[in-house]
């Protein structure tokens, strides 16, 4: 049993001996690595970075009542394009009653001082009609008769004085009952119209909201969004990593998802200088004023990506990135040109601007240049 068992035991081993044998040979009848070569192309390259956001109006501006009613009627909608000074939309006035009991009890104390004031005119009309005649016969003086003159006239005056205070009260009233008066015309409260041209951008209250009056105190209720859809920015962030590396006045390429084969050109105008944390990294707010061209209509709040060029070279020499090598002390880079059939010398090279995929070559190489790829995948064998 002992000699049988070493037998297997020797079988295996001379087994295992050929397959290995068999293997190495194998391995040593391999075609080598044929390398291929490319040569160098006259490019463009731009280096840029990519930020997120959408398209907006440069500036909106939002239409509030100056007094808290129901809106009663609504002229236009959102899509229309108005002129400044045109009617957007009218309020009914909803009485405030302490405001309205006070109106009245005005007017009734500038009633009374009316009352007063004519009382007090008569009087001094008779007074002053008695010295005239007195005047003219020569019984009293000049000196006396200018003073019955004077009291007349400050008389009459007084009492215009208090009629202009009780219609002042009138309008008060009104303006309190009914958020309008006689002789206001487009002046009037309840009228909102357009503080500016443009293009009503969105109508968010409907007939029979109430709305709320702005103030100090209160923002009120937005009746209309206007823009000037002429001028349109994107407004967009990017990260911190990115905003060291860009500055006003850099171009940008902005595309908009829902608008397909269409780039626009914009400026870059405004980084923010303080950052905002979001989902633990730090972004800054950037703006680009849109240079349109042509009358292509995008709307506001669309989506868009803005390339901003950092930096470009056009009709230059370039090579692939994956072409470069580097040396591993000096961490310069070199290539391997062709000088024979595979066969291959260094050459060191000075680059320029990369976009990540080409990279312009400042010295080091010539256009005819045959380039090593020396990173290329081996093609697999089919068997032994």
């Amino acid at each position: 049993m002992k000699r049988k068992g070493t037998l297997i035991t020797l079988i295996v081993i001379a087994v295992l001996f050929i397959v290995g044998v068999r293997y190495i040979w194998l391995k040593d009848q391999q075609d080598p690595i044929v390398y291929q070569s490319e040569s160098p192309m006259i490019n463009s390259v731009v280096k840029k970075t990519v930020a997120t956001g959408s398209i907006v109006p440069k500036e909106e501006v939002l239409i509030k009542p100056n007094i808290s009613g129901i809106i009663d009627e609504i002229f236009v909608e959102a899509g229309s394009t108005i002129a400044s000074g045109d009617l957007i939309a009218k309020v009914r006035v909803v009485p405030n009653i302490s405001a309205l009991n006070s109106a009245q009890n005005n007017i009734k104390s500038a009633q009374t001082l009316v009352e007063t004031a004519r009382l007090a005119l008569e009087s001094q009309r008779s007074l002053y009609e008695r010295q005239r005649v007195l005047f003219e016969k020569g019984v009293v003086s000049a000196n006396e008769f200018d003073n019955a003159q004077l009291a007349f006239d400050q008389a009459t005056q007084r009492y215009n004085q208090e009629r202009v205070g009780l219609l002042a009260a009138e309008q008060t009233f009104d303006i309190v009952k009914t958020g309008s008066t006689q002789g206001l015309g487009a002046s009037a409260n309840t009228e909102i119209r357009a503080t500016v041209s443009g293009m009503v951008l969105d109508v968010p209250v409907k007939v029979g909201n109430q709305v709320i009056e702005s103030n100090n105190f209160n923002d009120g209720t937005t009746i209309a969004v206007l823009a000037d859809v002429n001028k349109m920015i994107f407004e967009g962030k990017v990260d911190e990593s990115e905003v060291g590396k860009i500055t006003e006045n850099l171009d940008l390429e902005i595309t908009v998802g829902a608008i397909e084969n269409k780039t626009f050109e914009a400026v870059l105008d405004y980084i923010a200088p303080k950052g905002i944390e979001e989902n633990g990294a730090v972004q800054f707010e950037i703006k680009g004023t849109l240079s349109k061209k042509d009358t292509t209509f995008i709307r506001a709040g669309l989506s868009a990506n803005a390339s901003i060029i950092l930096a470009r070279a056009d009709s230059v020499l370039t090579v692939k990135e994956a072409l470069i090598q580097y040396d591993n002390e000096s961490l310069q880079p070199y290539v391997e040109i062709q000088t024979g059939d595979q066969i291959f010398e260094r050459r060191e090279v000075i680059l320029g601007i990369s976009d990540g995929l080409i990279v312009e070559v400042l010295s080091g190489l010539e256009q005819g240049d045959l380039i090593k790829v020396w990173n290329q995948l081996k093609e697999p064998q089919q068997g032994y």
